[in-house]
């Protein structure tokens, strides 16, 4: 069935309003617990990957609770709807800088992290294997995941450019208060679109009829799928490389280059080259193929970073001009690997017998959050090794420290990537022969 454009559409806007927050956290989260809510990047560093790897147990559970959920509207949209209002609140507790000082503002930090990562969890595991049951046609995945990733990236750009004016124009002189009030706009904005997608798409895969399947057999079939495994730490590793740019440019140009000014534009465009990127997805999968695609774009990121790391501090253009080179290799990453993630719960179908769409997306949504903490730590963990404090003129070391971070470190990552990508073994010719052996049939109807 060829999906129509309100479907596509409508999927996308998902993405749109999760990037109010995942992109707040990318580029953002970082500089304003150092330099509002006043942590030490050390502190920050072990945070984010403590309160990640806890999250860790949540992406499974969420699986297994979806995968096993039947209403009316099918498995993973009423999620949409059930998990808006707690992601909105999450978003704002998370910056809102408490009366208390010391040990007091480290656990706020911790217990409001871990409970948006929660709540994060809640509707974005749900929402990601959607896009395992909207379609079956590998084409069309493509295409919808393209959609989704516009999305994301339009969201991000969005994101990027409004966020620190918000801040400013909501906070009137009180940056604290303008972080609070800017995550209300986004969470309010963020449940009309959840909204959207739930009225405006369909599931249409279900598992066998009669398959009745224990987590424990789930997680089981997730460790003897070998595409799913590399697709896994492929997904880690590239995430380890995208948060590190985003979320050092803030310091780079604050810092090394000393136009704090130019960080809403610098990202923005980033988040505009990446959306160009994920809409040329459909084209280059059809002139290549995915596997061979990827390693292309992840070879040309490392060698981009690489040439990034020796421009002068007064060469501006050139360093928007790799950036958005970087953002335009980067951009289709994700709507290929979340498309080979749909493909490998067909093949998981295919050689079990058993179907466990959500668990293969929640584990998949687990690799990106642990690519982003890990990526969090080095960042915290690096800067304090190198003598970063906020707000004030940095040392010689600390400024190398921000350049690394955000040049030879994550293309040091890419070129592993390339590596890894190297290993994927699903081929067009062998999803085709999966498809026809598992003979989906024709559209499930909702009921009621």
């Amino acid at each position: 069935m060829k999906l129509t454009l309100k479907e596509k559409v409508g999927y996308a806007m998902g993405d749109v309003a999760s990037n109010f927050y995942w992109r707040v956290f990318d580029v953002f989260l970082f500089i304003f617990y150092t330099d509002v809510f006043g942590l030490s990047p050390a502190a920050v560093g072990t945070m984010m990957l403590v309160t990640r790897l806890i999250d860790a147990f949540s992406d499974p559970m969420m699986g297994a609770l979806a995968d096993r959920t039947k209403t009316r509207f099918g498995k993973f949209r009423p999620y949409l709807l059930w998990g808006a209002i707690p992601i909105a609140a999450a978003g704002v507790l998370v910056f809102t800088v408490p009366e208390t000082t010391g040990d007091g503002k480290l656990i706020w930090a911790y217990c409001t992290y871990i409970f948006m990562m929660l709540a994060y969890t809640f509707i974005n595991v749900p929402y990601g294997a959607l896009l395992g049951v909207v379609t079956s046609d590998p084409v069309q995945r493509t295409d919808l995941t393209s959609f989704r990733f516009i999305g994301a990236f339009s969201g991000g750009t969005l994101v990027a450019y409004l966020t620190p004016e918000l801040v400013t124009l909501l906070g009137n002189g009180n940056e604290a208060l303008g972080w609070q009030l800017t995550m209300a706009v986004y969470g309010f904005v963020a449940m009309l679109l959840f909204s959207i997608t739930f009225f405006s798409t369909q599931e249409r895969i279900s598992p066998p009829a009669e398959q009745k399947t224990s987590v424990g057999r789930d997680i089981k079939d997730l460790f003897q799928n070998k595409p799913w495994i590399i697709l896994f730490f492929l997904a880690l590793i590239i995430m380890i490389t995208i948060t590190l740019r985003g979320s050092v440019g803030t310091f780079y140009f604050k810092y090394f280059v000393g136009r704090e000014d130019l960080i809403g534009t610098f990202t923005a465009l980033y988040m505009i080259a990446l959306a160009i990127g994920a809409a040329s997805t459909p084209l280059l999968s059809r002139l290549l193929d995915k596997r061979k695609l990827l390693m292309i774009l992840m070879g040309a990121v490392a060698i981009l970073s690489v040439v990034f790391f020796f421009v002068p501090k007064d060469q501006i253009w050139l360093m928007f001009v790799l950036q958005f080179s970087i953002g335009l290799c980067l951009g289709p990453k994700s709507p290929l690997v979340f498309s080979m993630y749909a493909d490998t719960a067909d093949y998981s179908q295919w050689k079990t017998g058993r179907r466990a769409t959500a668990m293969v997306f929640s584990a998949a949504a687990f690799s990106q959050k642990l690519g982003g903490a890990l990526a969090g730590a080095m960042i915290g963990w690096m800067l304090a090794t190198m003598g970063y404090v906020a707000n004030q003129q940095q040392t010689e070391g600390s400024e190398l420290g921000i350049l690394l971070l955000l040049t030879l470190i994550p293309g040091f990552f890419a070129v592993i990537a390339v590596l890894i990508i190297r290993l994927y073994p699903l081929s067009a010719e062998q999803l085709e022969n999966i498809h026809k052996d598992l003979d989906y049939t024709q559209p499930v109807q909702e009921k009621g």
